[in-house]
């Protein structure tokens, strides 16, 4: 410490300050432009010529709004966004449900088919057997008329027999059936008047003598049987 400081020291003076002789608001101003200097002033502050963001009312700030703004156009996306998904989905749907009604429609027109062929099918058997057993009748018949003629050649007799056994035969294993007509009455449907004779012994329309036998395949008529009608 020099000799002056002691002197000072011991003589009770104190040195002053130059900033305190200087004047009060001079020393205000410095004290206010070093807090602006002051690195968190300067992040407060706005910049020389800019203005500080307004707040409206609510108390929202531009940037606030702006974010309200974005928020706003995503959930507008978001929900045109599901509006499409849910008309897809929609349309799948209706999609869907017209190939199921379009399956279920072929499926009732194959088995519609399925039995109209078969019913054909039957009918056409049917056809082709009462044909074919039709083209054999006059046979038949012969073989019927030279039963009914005498013979002294027994042997001649019985090989006839057996052939018009054999030929009943075929017949039954075809399904074919002779229509009964002696003592029954007369339907149109089975037989065909061909004479008519009073006769008090006998019914009204009770068949009384058969021409020509008549034959059918189930309930289809091959032959009509030609018969006599009495009353």
């Amino acid at each position: 410490m020099s000799e002056e400081t002691l002197k000072e020291e011991m003589s009770g003076e104190v040195r002053e300050d130059p900033a305190a002789t200087e004047n009060p608001e001079e020393a205000q101003e410095k004290a206010a432009e070093a807090e602006q200097n002051t690195p968190e002033a300067e992040g407060e502050q706005p910049e020389a010529g800019e203005e500080a963001p307004e707040e409206d009312a609510a108390g929202e700030s531009p940037e606030d709004k702006a974010d309200a703004k974005d928020e706003g156009k995503k959930g507008k996306r978001r929900f045109f966004k599901r509006s499409r998904e849910e008309e897809k989905i929609e349309a799948l749907e209706k999609e869907q449900a017209a190939l199921n009604d379009r399956y279920l429609r072929i499926c009732a027109e194959y088995d519609n088919f399925r039995k109209r062929s078969q019913k054909e099918k039957e009918a056409l058997y049917g056809d082709i057997r009462a044909s074919t057993v039709s083209s054999f009748l006059p046979v038949y018949d012969n073989l019927e008329r030279a039963l009914k003629q005498g013979t002294e050649d027994e042997a001649y007799r019985k090989g006839v027999e057996m052939i018009m056994t054999q030929f009943n035969t075929t017949l039954e294993k075809l399904g074919v059936s002779p229509i009964e007509c002696l003592g029954e009455k007369f339907d149109p449907t089975l037989h065909n008047a061909v004479m008519h004779v009073d006769d008090e012994e006998k019914g009204e329309n009770e068949i009384v003598e058969v021409f020509q036998k008549g034959f059918k395949l189930g309930d289809k008529v091959i032959r009509f049987a030609m018969v006599k009608v009495a009353n």
